[in-house]
């Protein structure tokens, strides 16, 4: 046991020396938004904070895997973005993210001096999140999720409540610049794709309001149609579209990026100290 222990941990750091030659680490800060029901088409509305961090690791000067996770809110309102729409619907939620990419730089990169030190570059990869839907209610925020506000539980409706973690497909662009050997700075933005309609609660059809307030409770009842008591209008009829199911929602995050690199290799274009040096005495 003790030499299968000795072996693994051998070929660990032998890997962990193998990936300082290319590998760099970093923080991202900068905003998150949503598009769904509430918010059909506001690129950037209620930009929320987020931030997070990066590894990045640098096959050659083109090509690139990246891993971040990152953290962030999604908020809309339909007195916002949908202002003659009468459902009165609103909601936030936290939204996290562990991400795998791969980047494509359009020039080659380069920490040399007197060689390219910027590029656009784009970039693809899958993710999974986790979101959780609130809504306010007389100053108090309550999630969505576990009160079936489309009947979710209720005989004749869906018999499982959505899930609150999701697979999606991130893909985007942006630009950095190296500089001082070890550092990179940058932005990118990008939209994920995801496979759920739930990120906001609204997805389907309006319950009846009766069989939500007698068998559920009335704040159920007051979170499916909440403009019945916010602006004194009728009830939704049972049946009629709350949202749009032929369609899923989107998150976004764009971020500015400050990262690290461990050392350099000159098959990557990464030249170390100590690799100029040599190369500085022969010539």
């Amino acid at each position: 046991m003790r030499r299968i222990a000795f072996f693994l941990c051998i070929c660990f750091c032998s890997l962990q020396l193998g990936f300082a030659q290319v590998s760099e680490i970093g923080l991202c800060v900068g905003g998150s938004f949503y598009l769904g029901e509430l918010n059909p088409s506001g690129m950037f509305a209620k930009l929320q904070p987020a931030a997070g961090a990066m590894y990045r690791y640098n096959f050659n000067p083109r090509w690139a895997f990246k891993s971040t996770v990152l953290f962030g809110s999604l908020e809309a309102s339909d007195a916002e973005t949908n202002g003659n729409d009468p459902r009165g619907l609103s909601f936030r939620s936290p939204i996290s993210e562990l991400a795998a990419m791969v980047e494509l730089n359009f020039l080659k990169l380069y920490n040399e001096p007197g060689k390219n030190f910027f590029t656009p570059y784009l970039f693809g990869g899958v993710s999974v999140f986790s979101f959780n839907p609130q809504a306010k209610y007389k100053d108090k925020w309550y999630d969505l999720q576990p009160l079936g506000t489309e009947g979710q539980g209720l005989e004749g409706y869906d018999k499982d409540r959505y899930s609150l973690t999701g697979i999606a497909l991130p893909f985007g662009m942006g630009f950095r610049f190296n500089f001082l050997y070890y550092y990179s700075i940058g932005f990118e933005w990008g939209m994920r794709k995801t496979f759920t309609d739930y990120l906001d609660d609204v997805s389907t059809t309006y319950v009846d309001h009766i069989k939500l307030n007698t068998e559920r409770s009335p704040i159920v009842e007051y979170f499916s149609d909440p403009a019945h008591q916010d602006a004194g209008r009728e009830y939704h009829e049972e049946g009629t579209a709350r949202g749009n199911a032929q369609t899923t929602d989107w998150y976004s995050f764009a971020n500015l990026t400050f990262s690290f690199k461990f050392n350099y290799n000159q098959g990557c274009g990464y030249m170390s100290k100590a690799s100029s040096h040599k190369s500085a005495r022969k010539h």
